[in-house]
């Protein structure tokens, strides 16, 4: 792209394309050729407008993120601890069996199998799924100062295990498995929820 030239082609729409692309692929498998039939763009326009592919990949994540966060805000705003977790758990899975995009979870897929000299992009999505792990320990921590978790519960290691179940079910959504079977699957872990009631008496 000639200096002051203006650019043909939508910025936004691709960042879209490509947050298809890497979803479905993964950074290690997706290449460039790849990145810029899909943006409709060719690779000295990729280059110009985001970087190389790994800036356009950490834009893609941004992206991601951003488009997801109201379900994760929706989840830390519920009254009790109880609803959190099933409005997170919840909208996990409707978001992962989507028809609107790919199965799954990007922040999980992007960096499933991810060679030695990318360990980087692999950190970078532990470090956003990880986000989501202390955005769920708060509001646990908010749930037992509320006196709605009994005492002795650790918000800490029970942020852990939601959010190791959430991966699990985005994982399992990109395998195939329908989205009732995955309901089914988030009732059950409810079942492990700390009891409520125990947590009356302080």
């Amino acid at each position: 792209m000639s200096r002051g030239r203006t650019r043909t082609f939508d910025l936004d729409q691709a960042l879209d394309r490509a947050v298809d692309v890497f979803w479905r692929r993964g950074y290690d498998a997706t290449s460039i050729a790849e990145l810029t039939e899909a943006m409709g763009i060719n690779p000295p326009s990729l280059y110009a407008a985001f970087g190389n592919k790994r800036a356009l990949f950490d834009r893609v994540v941004d992206r991601y993120v951003q488009d997801t966060a109201s379900n994760l805000q929706a989840a830390v705003a519920q009254a009790t601890g109880r609803a959190a977790v099933r409005s997170m758990l919840t909208s996990v899975v409707e978001s992962a069996t989507s028809e609107d995009h790919p199965a799954g979870c990007l922040l999980v897929q992007g960096a499933l199998a991810c060679s030695a000299g990318n360990a980087d992009v692999h950190d970078e999505l532990v470090r956003r799924r990880e986000e989501v792990r202390q955005a769920m320990q708060l509001r646990f921590e908010q749930a037992l100062d509320d006196g709605d978790f009994p005492r002795g519960i650790d918000p800490a290691r029970l942020a852990r295990y939601y959010v190791t179940v959430a991966t699990g079910l985005t994982v399992q959504a990109a395998s195939g498995v329908p989205r009732r079977e995955l309901l089914e699957a988030v009732d059950l872990a409810m079942a492990a929820f700390p009891d409520v009631s125990a947590g009356a008496a302080r």
